[in-house]
């Protein structure tokens, strides 16, 4: 088969680092396979052309069956503090098939998910099941569009095998596309090394992949850590901004260049509970909602250590070094946490009064179990549905101290919306919906939910027709729970 039309562009320079970091292994192959779903724009974005391919064609390409000319396929090694505790990991069902480089000089890693057994996989089968396949590409699809620096899916492909969970289920393929999979945990593989010029080598290769600005500063190593402690920040007040709750941040599930990756527990906040917790092995809500910035600067402690080495020879000397570039976390997260929650209520300047405002609102939430998008949504007016709790007293008189404190700085109605609008989307992929949406591929083999779910969340801050459809929550009773699987 001859795909040159497509504009595949590979430049594989992860392969080139030591074994220490991968194995290269090939996907296994599968018999029937069949595509499910292509993201069109991702490829146009990503300047590939499959418009040409037949769609038995795509579906080899897409289980990995047919691989492109310039691919080399492989599995990552890495390790991470799994729910606080260390071991040592790697790419157990996903092979890496290269870095595809775009018009604009963009790389990108191209990976499989559930292509099979790997070097990696202790004693899994290496596989994915359709449901949660789907489920990756609708929420990670659906965070793009929310503004949440994220990895994208490109494509689902049923493998035509089933696999084996707590029940028999559809096998199938993710194709992930990610600046990088370089995570917190590669490092902390790196610093157990056997070989001590691993770390410096993934460290060298980190900049010239994603900050090669850095590679110019005399403190390159204390640079790198501020910069990530940075988009970190960003990426977990983006998380709570659209009460997205990941479920399961271990190390290595931190990327080094800001992206939310891994979206297996992960799910999003109906009623405003900052306990929430979604992860069913999550027992003592370590990754609870709440706790999000908490972990993150967990998270960057353990890159700290790994950096030690390279910031100085003496840990007398770094550690303190170290120390005083994450003390600083705090203070960044809640200028930032405070600057995204006065765009949610449309509020400019900076008063006194302002965090006591949020943290009264939130605390009434809270208490009455409001609905935390849909409040904001009522707030901007675009919450039409009759709701009783939105008539209680204490609301009420919060609303008012409100709408005085948007007219402290001259800001009119309408400049206060226009700020939320940006803010406050109108729409999320709503747990009981994704799951409808999946069931009814499940049982009706109907993809027709999934690309309607699709087409809403590209224009989460849009209101269009079918908006208010979109806006409902599940029955209160119901009490949702994802799995590592989901």
């Amino acid at each position: 088969m001859n795909f040159d039309s497509i504009g595949w562009a590979f430049d594989n320079t992860y392969s080139k680092l030591s074994n220490t970091f991968k194995e290269e292994v090939k996907p296994t192959p599968v018999h029937n396979p069949e595509l499910v779903v292509l993201n069109d724009r991702l490829a146009q974005y990503l300047n590939l052309d499959f418009s040409k391919i037949k769609k038995d064609d795509l579906s080899q390409i897409f289980s990995g069956n047919s691989l492109p000319k310039g691919s080399l396929t492989l599995a990552q090694a890495y390790a991470g503090h799994q729910f606080g505790h260390f071991t040592i990991l790697g790419d157990g069902r996903a092979l890496m098939i290269g870095e595809h480089i775009d018009k604009n000089n963009n790389r990108y890693d191209i990976q499989f998910k559930g292509s099979g057994k790997t070097p990696y996989s202790r004693n899994a089968d290496g596989r994915a099941a359709l449901g949660p396949m789907l489920r990756e590409y609708i929420i990670s699809e659906s965070m793009h569009h929310l503004g949440v620096p994220t990895t994208r899916s490109l494509a689902v492909v049923e493998t035509g095998e089933d696999v084996i969970r707590e029940s028999i289920l559809k096998g199938a393929v993710l194709t992930r596309v990610a600046s990088s999979h370089i995570r917190v945990g590669t490092f902390q593989y790196a610093l157990i090394s056997k070989n001590k010029n691993d770390l410096k080598t993934l460290f060298d290769y980190t900049l010239q992949r994603h900050y090669p600005n850095l590679k110019k500063s005399e403190s390159s190593p204390v640079d790198l850590l501020k910069l990530v402690l940075k988009k970190q920040v960003n990426l977990i007040c983006n998380w709570m901004r659209i009460g997205f709750v990941h479920g399961v941040m271990n190390t290595d599930n931190m990327t080094i260049s800001g992206e939310t990756i891994d979206y297996g527990p992960c799910a999003f906040m109906d009623k405003y509970d900052p306990g929430t917790v979604f992860s069913s092995i999550d027992s003592q809500g370590r990754y609870a909602y709440f706790n999000q910035p908490r972990v993150a600067k967990w998270n960057l402690e353990r890159f700290a250590e790994c950096l030690l080495p390279l910031i100085n020879d003496d840990n007398e000397i770094a550690i303190p070094i170290a120390t005083e570039i994450l003390k600083e976390f705090p203070n960044i997260y809640k200028e930032s946490w405070l600057k995204m929650m006065k765009q949610k209520l449309g509020l400019l300047g900076d008063e006194p009064k302002d965090e006591k405002l949020i943290i009264e609102l939130l605390s009434w939430m809270h208490r009455n179990k409001a609905d935390y998008t849909n409040t904001f949504c009522y707030l901007m007016g675009e919450y039409k549905k009759k709701n009783q709790i939105y008539n209680e007293t204490q609301f009420t008189l919060w609303k008012k101290k409100w709408e005085n404190r948007i007219k402290l700085n001259n800001i009119s109605k309408a400049g206060s919306l226009k700020i939320m609008r940006k803010a406050n989307p109108l729409v999320i992929p709503r747990n009981h919906l994704v799951e409808g949406a999946l069931q009814y591929v499940n049982e009706m083999n109907d993809l027709s939910k999934v690309n309607e779910l699709l087409k809403i969340l590209q224009r989460p801050y849009e209101k269009v027709s079918t908006t208010s459809i979109y806006q409902s929550t599940p029955i209160p009773e119901e009490n949702y729970v994802t799995y590592c699987g989901t």
